[in-house]
């Protein structure tokens, strides 16, 4: 039960999200779910979702990134 909630809430991500999520403002996009720091660190072990570079900035496809959420996510008893 709890598993088709976390999916719905992840499937509404995807019509919430932008396009393209900078790495820089995900706290404001994830609400301090996932911190930018703890992505820098997964990114520098080829653990995170997968990502873009432009420049100096790092990116993330909002697909990637809630496919990568929804691979980590586990419901809580």
């Amino acid at each position: 039960m709890k598993e088709l909630r976390i999916q719905a809430d992840l499937s509404e991500l995807l019509k919430t999200l932008p396009p393209v999520i900078p790495r820089k403002d995900i706290d404001r996009y994830l609400g301090g779910l996932v911190s930018k720091g703890y992505l820098a660190n997964l990114d520098s072990q080829n653990k995170g979702p997968r990502k873009f570079k432009c420049g100096r900035n790092i990116g993330y496809l909002r697909n990637d990134l809630v496919e990568w959420l929804s691979l980590r996510s586990q419901a809580e008893e």
